[in-house]
C-alpha cells in the first residue's frame, strides 16, 4: 500500500472526455495510470455530474477547464494532460493559458476548428463541421435532442454509428446535446493554440485514428505540419471515437508516453494493431 507521502508526491494526470460522454470514458486509463499519477477525470459542463452552463456570456474553453485552473492554482507540480476530441481542444487551451504549469500534454484527434478553417485545403472539411454545427444547433432549438444526436454521431462515427448504439445509450447522449450545441461557439471563439505551444515546445503527443473521418484527419495533418517538435502517431484501424471503441488499443500508447515523461530512459512501445468493431 502506498503512503500517504507517496500519494501526495505523484505527478497529476488530467483526463477530459470527449463531447457526448463522460469522464466514465477513461475509467480503464486511470486504472492503469494508478498508482503511479494522482489521476483526475474531470466532467465538462452538462455531461456527468457537472451541471450544464448557466453563464450569461457564450461558454468558452476556459469555462470547461475552470476545475483544472483551480487545480493549479493548488498545486506546486505541473499537470500532465489528456484529451479526446472536445476534451482535446480543452487540454490544448489549458497548455495554452498555463504552459508552465503543463508537463506534457496528450490529445487524441482534437477539434482544433482553427486547423480547419485556416488551411485553404481543408475547406470542404471546414463547410462539413460548420454544416454539422448549424444542424445540431438548430434541432436542438426546437427541442429535437434525439435528432441533434443522430446528427452529431453520425458525423464523427460515420454513417451508422448512431443506429449502432443501444438504447440507453441513445438516451444518454441525446440528453447531452443542448451542452453540446453550447461546445461549437466555444471552439469556434477559441484561441489558436498552434503558434503558442509551438514556442513552448510543451511534450505533446498527437493521437489520430488511420479509419477516422475526414474532419479529424485534416486537423491530425495540420497539427503535424505545425508541430514539428511533437510526436505523432497513427492508430491502425481506429476512428474518431478510438479511446473509447477501442480503449485496450489507445491506452497503452497513452500510458507509454505518461509513463516516459516520469522515466526519459523508458523505450518506446509499438503500436497495437486494431480492427474497427
Amino acid at each position: 500500500m502506498l503512503s500517504l507521502n507517496a500519494i501526495s508526491h505523484r505527478p497529476t494526470v488530467v483526463l477530459l472526455h470527449s463531447s457526448a460522454s463522460t469522464a466514465r470514458q477513461w475509467d480503464a486509463l486511470a486504472l492503469a495510470l494508478q498508482p503511479r499519477f494522482d489521476v483526475r477525470a474531470i466532467e465538462l459542463h452538462g455531461h456527468g455530474a457537472r451541471s450544464a452552463w448557466t453563464g450569461q456570456a457564450p461558454l468558452t474553453l476556459a469555462d470547461e477547464a475552470a476545475p483544472v485552473d483551480a487545480l493549479i492554482a493548488q498545486r506546486r507540480g505541473r499537470l500532465h494532460l489528456v484529451g479526446h476530441s472536445y476534451g482535446g481542444a480543452v487540454a490544448l487551451d489549458i497548455a495554452r493559458r498555463h504552459p508552465h504549469a503543463v508537463a506534457s500534454v496528450v490529445v487524441y484527434e482534437p477539434v482544433v476548428l482553427h486547423a480547419l478553417h485556416a488551411d485553404t485545403a481543408g475547406a470542404p472539411e471546414w463547410q462539413a463541421v460548420c454544416a454539422t454545427a448549424a444542424r445540431v444547433q438548430a434541432a436542438v432549438a426546437m427541442h429535437r435532442l434525439h435528432d441533434a444526436a443522430a446528427c452529431f454521431v453520425d458525423f464523427w462515427s460515420g454513417a451508422g454509428g448512431w443506429a449502432r448504439l443501444n438504447p440507453s445509450h441513445q438516451a444518454g447522449v441525446a440528453a447531452r446535446m443542448a451542452s453540446v450545441a453550447g461546445q461549437f461557439d466555444a471552439l469556434y471563439t477559441a484561441t489558436d493554440p498552434r503558434a503558442p505551444l509551438t514556442a513552448r515546445a510543451v511534450p505533446t503527443l498527437v493521437l489520430t485514428g488511420s479509419a477516422t473521418v475526414p474532419a479529424a484527419r485534416r486537423i491530425g495533418a495540420a497539427l503535424e505540419a505545425a508541430w514539428p517538435h511533437a510526436a505523432h502517431r497513427r492508430l491502425p484501424g481506429l476512428g474518431h471515437m478510438g479511446p473509447l471503441t477501442h480503449a485496450q488499443a489507445v491506452n497503452p500508447v497513452i500510458t507509454d508516453f505518461l509513463l516516459r515523461q516520469v522515466d526519459p530512459a523508458r523505450p518506446l512501445a509499438a503500436v497495437s494493431e486494431a480492427t474497427p468493431a
